[in-house]
C-alpha cells in the first residue's frame, strides 16, 4: 500500500514539473468595471502572475492583495493579476475593502481559466465548493514557470516566498 501510495504522489509531482514546462493557451480575462480586459498574449515579454483568489468573502485573499499591491509596486517586469470567480457585484463588494484601489480585478467566469490550469477544485469554503487559493506565475516566453497550490484558505505563497521565486528563476 505504501508503494503504491508513494508511486502515486511521485506520478502526480511529476505531471506537475512537466506542466510548469509548458506554454500557456492565451487566454482573456474580463474586468471588473470599466477596465481593459487581461490578454495573456498582450503581456508577451513580462511576467504574469495569477492569483486565484476564493469565492465571495474571504479576508485573507484581502490580505494577500493588498500585500502583493504594496510589495510588488516596483516589479516593472512583472503583471499581477488578481483573479476572483464571482459576479461584478460581488467583487465590486468585496474591494472596498481594500486598501488600494489602483489595480484591477478581474473575472474568472465560472472558474474556467482554473479549470483550464488544473487548479484543483473541491476546497469547501462558506458551504460552497471552490478551487483552492493558487498563485500559477508564466515567465516572458509565455510558460507556466511556477506554481503554488494552497491546501486552505490561510495557504498563500508570501510575497517574500514569491520574491526569492521570482530571483531564482531571472539568474
Amino acid at each position: 500500500m505504501k508503494t503504491q501510495t508513494l508511486a502515486v504522489l511521485f506520478l502526480f509531482f511529476m505531471s506537475h514539473s512537466l506542466l510548469a514546462q509548458e506554454k500557456v493557451k492565451d487566454f482573456s480575462l474580463p474586468a471588473v468595471g470599466d477596465e481593459k480586459p487581461f490578454v495573456l498574449s498582450e503581456a508577451k515579454g513580462k511576467y504574469v502572475a495569477l492569483h486565484f483568489l476564493l469565492k465571495t468573502e474571504c479576508p485573507y485573499c484581502i490580505r494577500h492583495t493588498n500585500d502583493y499591491v504594496e510589495k510588488t509596486a516596483g516589479l516593472d517586469d512583472v503583471i499581477q493579476v488578481f483573479i476572483k470567480p464571482d459576479t461584478d457585484e460581488e467583487i465590486l463588494e468585496w474591494a472596498e475593502n481594500l486598501e488600494e484601489d489602483s489595480f484591477t480585478i478581474y473575472r474568472d467566469v465560472d472558474a474556467q481559466l482554473a479549470d483550464e490550469l488544473g487548479i484543483p477544485g473541491g476546497y469547501s469554503f462558506h458551504n460552497q465548493l471552490v478551487h483552492y487559493p493558487a498563485l500559477i506565475l508564466i515567465g516572458p516566453d509565455g510558460k507556466e514557470v511556477y506554481r503554488y497550490i494552497g491546501k486552505k484558505n490561510s495557504d498563500r505563497l508570501s510575497v517574500k516566498k514569491f520574491m526569492a521565486v521570482l530571483e531564482e528563476l531571472q539568474k
